[in-house]
């Protein structure tokens, strides 16, 4: 089947329905198989690489560019992120112009490139002025730096109050939001969802195999026992015996229908309403080439039913969103 490119949001950014995420390249991924991964995706049909200048210190970004300079593929979009320190200064963090223009240099620098397709504030920051942030953003936009502006893990009030500021000030918009979104986590269907379908914003989900979980890749009742425990912090408050059990009650039901876990995890999210692509984060060319048919894979009315009885649309099993810091923020 021929992979079919989806518009982002209302903008005429159009990308295949999986991007290849980066967070693992060259942490743990070697430098030589993250290559490899690349080439791999990008020769079956994935378009839009998805990076940040804090993946493994900006290592991610320096790959991908290799890689894409490589196999000659200026052709690929290449998306990243600014917000998460960078350096020691007190501007080399954060969603400030100052920030912004040092963030962006140092992503054109590592790679390789004169524009970035798609540039995200990797978090919001909700005490810097969305006017400050997206006029620099508009600076880059007007300099020919980068091509087209997105959010990450936004609530959907900011989305909102983003365009709203973008208008007011004749600035570019957002045409993206970049959100965790799986069958374990399905809240931004009360209120995201909804805003981005109205105003016209693509989101992209990350996430989408709920740390494997979807996968059927953990032993009911062995949470513990998993890399996610093992790691800490928000990876082990993500992984919960009540997400194990969902996902392998889900990963059988996709074996039922003759199809892998995984492949069926993808499938799910990017059928669902105002989802342009899911992320996919190998950590091995095995891996990316398992998730490769989801590209084209259509779910059945039969499957996604089964889905919704296992968790109800709207609500939450395993959370993905609790560590956000506009989680700790009260909007006055």
């Amino acid at each position: 089947m021929t992979v079919t490119h989806r518009q982002v949001g209302s903008s005429g950014l159009r990308i295949a329905p999986l991007v290849l995420g980066s967070d693992n390249f060259t942490n743990p991924t070697s430098e030589d198989e993250s290559m490899r991964i690349i080439a791999a995706a990008v020769d079956a049909g994935i378009t839009m690489i998805d990076t940040a200048n804090s993946y493994a210190a900006g290592e991610s970004e320096r790959v991908i560019g290799k890689a894409l300079r490589q196999i000659g593929r200026d052709d690929v979009l290449v998306a990243t992120k600014f917000h998460y320190p960078f350096g020691p200064g007190p501007n080399d963090r954060g969603n400030g112009r100052a920030a912004i223009i040092r963030a962006c240099e140092g992503s054109l620098r590592r790679l390789g490139r004169d524009h970035i397709d798609l540039y995200q504030s990797h978090r919001p920051e909700m005490d810097v002025p969305l006017a400050e942030t997206l006029g620099a953003l508009d600076d880059l936009v007007r300099a020919g730096k980068v091509r087209y502006l997105g959010s990450s893990t936004a609530p959907a009030w900011h989305v909102v109050e983003s365009l709203g500021t973008s208008q007011q000030h004749g600035l570019s918009p957002i045409v993206s939001e970049q959100s965790p979104y799986n069958l374990l986590d399905r809240r931004i269907e009360n209120e995201l969802v909804p805003a981005c379908l109205r105003h016209g914003v693509g989101i992209l989900a990350w996430s989408p195999l709920a740390m494997g979980m979807l996968a059927g890749r953990y032993a009911a009742g062995r949470v513990a026992d998993t890399r996610a425990a093992a790691r800490g912090g928000i990876y082990a408050e993500r992984v919960t015996d009540a997400g194990i059990d969902i996902g392998n009650r889900f990963a059988a039901l996709a074996r039922a229908h003759g199809l892998d876990a995984a492949v069926a995890a993808y499938a799910w999210v990017t059928s669902q309403p105002g989802i342009t692509a899911a992320l996919i984060g190998p950590k091995t060319l095995a891996q990316l080439e398992s998730a490769l048919p989801a590209l084209t894979t259509v779910l059945s009315p039969e499957l996604l039913a089964a889905a919704d009885a296992l968790v109800v649309p709207g609500s939450v099993v395993a959370s993905f969103f609790n560590s956000a810091p506009w989680m700790r923020w009260k909007h006055v």
